[in-house]
């Protein structure tokens, strides 16, 4: 008898610990919510870092490529400025209009490519401001105190 008495005791015990030790407050499992959520925050604002540093290292190249563009077409533009006033002085000699027609046809793609150039830099320098603006808007929201 006294050993029933004694097992029943026991196991009461024991459930109502392990029915202590299972419950979680509630004011912890917001703080663990609130510490994940930073953590998912810190790490998307390090990802856009790593991004940030990628299109700041591509600007020098873009800027670059579209000042060798536009030197590119202004010297397009020139050599057709030079093959059109040949022609004007000889408007009946075809390898002279063919050559003003190559010059003018040279001076439109060297063009294009000097606006694409122009465009790829402007776009660039787009996406940077944008990533940043982002950036300090996610560390503004990790410097805000969480509401409890």
């Amino acid at each position: 008898m006294h050993a029933i008495k004694f097992l029943i005791s026991c196991s009461l015990v024991l459930s109502i610990t392990v029915a202590g030790f299972g419950q979680v407050s509630a004011d912890s499992v917001t703080s663990l919510k609130q510490q994940k959520q930073s953590l998912e925050l810190s790490s998307k604002i390090n990802t856009r870092k790593i991004q940030l540093a990628k299109l700041e290292n591509n600007i020098e190249k873009k800027t670059h490529e579209m000042e060798t563009t536009a030197e590119d077409a202004r010297q397009a533009a020139d050599e057709n400025a030079a093959a059109a006033s040949k022609l004007s002085s000889e408007p009946l000699d075809k390898a002279l209009a063919r050559r003003a027609e190559n010059a003018g046809d040279a001076a439109r793609k060297s063009a294009k490519r000097a606006r694409t150039a122009a465009d790829n830099l402007a776009d660039l320098k787009k996406d940077i401001e944008s990533l940043r603006n982002k950036i300090a808007d996610d560390e503004a929201k990790l410097a805000k105190p969480p509401v409890v």
